[in-house]
C-alpha cells in the first residue's frame, strides 16, 4: 500500500489486528496466484495496483466523496440498477465477499450449512474486516435466493437499519415484469430520498451512458478471449470483472479499453499467455467475488485456459446493454427495468434462457469443455447443473460439475478431478 491507513481504518471501527492478518494473507495469495503468471499484459499493472489499494486508496476516495455530499450505496447483486445510483451522483460499491472469514461470528446468526457467499459477507462485517460496509449510507439486497433474503433481515439489524431489499420476481411473465418495474420505481424514489436529489432526464441519461460504456469495455474484453491463443489469462479477466464492482466506473472503463488496445495488438501478432491449442474452458454458475480465485488458478496451473464466465461476475453483468433512447425519466425507468430482466439468474423458473446463454457463450468463445461451478448449499445453481449438463451433451462438449466453498481444504481433490477432465479434453483437442 502507498501509505499507512490505520487511522482511517480505526475511524471506520475496524478490527485492526485481524485486518492486518487478512491483508497479509491476501497479499501472499495474490503474489502466488497472479504475480507468478508469465507473459501478462502490461495493462494488468493498473488492476494489480487496484488490488494493492482495495482497502486503502479506494476507501480514501469513497470517504472524500462522502465529504462532498455523495451517498455510498452498497450492493450484493447485478440486479441493482447502477444507473439510478449514478443519476443522483452516488457511489455504487459491490459488497459480496469471496473468502472464508469470520465464519464463527457469522454462525452465531445463521446456520452453519449456509452458502459461503452469505456467510462471508456476514463474517466480514461481524469480524470488523470490511471498510466498504462501514462507508455505506444504504445497502441494497435482493430476493434472488431464500438464504440471502432471510440473511438480509439479520444484516439490517447488524448494520443498524441500512438494508433496503428489492423484490425479484420468480417468473419473467407479464406479472413478474410489472412487479419488477414497480420495484425499480420504488428504488428510484428511495435513492432520491436518501440523496436529497431528484433524478432528472439528463442525470439518468448520464448514468446510463457511464454504465453502458463500462459494459461495452467488458464485452470487448470478452470478445478478445475468443482468440486462440488467448491474449489474456482467465485469472486476469476474472480479476477485471471483479474490480468492475469496486472501482470508479469512468476510470475503470478507460483502463479496460487501454488494456483491450494492447490485447488487440497481441492478437495481431499471435501472442498468447499460453500456447495455441490448449483446452479452452467455459465456467458457468455461481458468482466469484474477490478473492475467490481458486477454480481458475487450478485450471490454469494445469496448462489450460479459462475463456469465459457465464456468471454474475462475468457475462451476466455486461452481456446486454441498456437502450438509451428514452425521452422521459419514466420511460428511462421502464427501459432500465426491462434491461435488468434480461439477466438470467438461476432464481427464475423456468430458466431456459440461461441454458441458451451457456450454449451461445461456449460457441462464441470456442470452448472445448464446460465446468459448472456452484457454491455449496447454493440450491438454485446446484439444481440447474442438471440442465447445463444436457446443454453440454447436446453440443458434444465434456462437462464437469463442481460444488465447493471458499476453503482450501478440497484443493487436492479438485485438482485431481480437473486434471482428469482436462486430460480427456486434451485427447479430443489433439485427435
Amino acid at each position: 500500500m502507498s501509505k499507512d491507513y490505520k487511522k482511517m481504518w480505526s475511524d471506520l471501527e475496524m478490527n485492526l489486528e485481524a485486518h492486518d492478518g487478512l491483508l497479509g494473507v491476501l497479499s501472499d495469495a495474490y503474489k502466488n496466484i497472479y504475480l507468478s503468471q508469465k507473459n501478462r499484459p502490461e495493462g494488468m499493472k493498473y488492476f494489480d495496483f487496484v488490488i494493492s489499494e482495495v482497502h486503502g486508496l479506494r476507501i480514501e476516495e469513497i470517504i472524500e466523496a462522502k465529504k462532498e455530499g455523495k451517498k455510498v450505496i452498497g450492493t450484493f447483486c447485478v440486479y441493482v440498477p447502477e444507473e439510478l445510483i449514478l443519476a443522483v451522483d452516488g457511489v455504487c460499491i459491490g459488497l459480496c465477499a469471496g473468502a472464508e472469514v469470520g465464519s464463527d461470528e457469522a454462525e452465531k446468526y445463521i446456520p452453519r450449512n449456509t452458502c459461503a457467499l452469505i456467510k462471508a459477507f456476514m463474517g466480514f462485517k461481524l469480524a470488523g474486516l470490511c471498510p466498504y460496509v462501514q462507508t455505506t449510507d444504504l445497502i441494497v439486497g435482493e430476493t434472488t435466493c431464500d438464504g440471502k433474503k432471510k440473511a438480509y433481515e439479520i444484516f439490517d439489524e447488524i448494520t443498524k437499519g441500512k438494508m433496503y431489499v428489492m423484490e425479484i420476481p420468480n417468473k419473467k411473465g407479464e406479472d413478474g415484469r410489472l412487479l419488477w418495474r414497480n420495484e425499480v420505481r420504488r428504488f428510484a424514489e428511495k435513492i432520491e430520498q436518501i440523496s436529497s436529489k431528484k433524478i432528472t432526464l439528463d442525470s439518468l441519461k448520464k448514468g446510463a451512458r457511464i454504465v453502458n460504456e463500462k459494459r461495452r469495455s467488458l464485452k470487448r474484453l470478452s470478445a478478445l478471449r475468443s482468440n486462440d491463443p488467448s491474449p489474456i489469462s482467465g485469472l486476469d479477466a476474472l480479476l477485471i470483472n471483479q474490480v468492475a464492482f469496486y472501482d470508479d466506473p469512468v476510470r475503470f472503463t478507460a483502463k479496460v479499453n487501454d488494456l483491450c488496445n494492447e490485447l488487440e495488438e497481441r492478437v495481431k501478432s499471435a501472442t498468447g499467455v499460453i500456447e495455441k491449442g490448449v483446452p479452452r474452458i467455459l465456467i458457468s454458475g455461481s458468482p466469484m467475488a474477490i478473492p475467490n480465485w481458486k477454480l481458475h488458478a487450478i485450471i490454469e496451473k494445469s496448462s489450460a485456459i479459462v475463456v469465459g464466465e457465464e456468471s454474475c461476475v462475468g457475462e451476466r453483468n455486461f452481456s446486454s446493454l441498456l437502450d438509451e433512447d428514452f425521452s422521459s425519466v419514466e420511460e428511462g425507468l421502464q427501459k432500465i427495468a426491462d434491461r435488468y430482466m434480461t439477466i438470467n439468474c438461476a432464481c427464475f423458473t423456468p430458466n431456459s434462457e440461461r441454458m441458451e446463454n451457456i450454449k451461445e457463450l461456449a460457441n462464441q468463445l470456442h470452448a472445448n469443455g464446460i465446468i459448472h461451478y456452484a457454491i455449496q448449499f447454493c440450491t438454485p445453481y446446484m439444481v440447474e447443473a442438471y440442465k447445463a449438463k444436457k446443454v453440454a451433451e447436446n453440443m458434444g462438449l465434456p462437462f464437469l460439475r463442481i460444488e465447493t466453498d471458499y476453503s482450501m481444504e478440497d484443493m487436492g481433490q479438485l485438482k485431481t478431478r480437473i486434471d482428469a477432465f482436462l486430460e480427456m479434453i486434451g485427447k479430443g483437442v489433439n485427435a
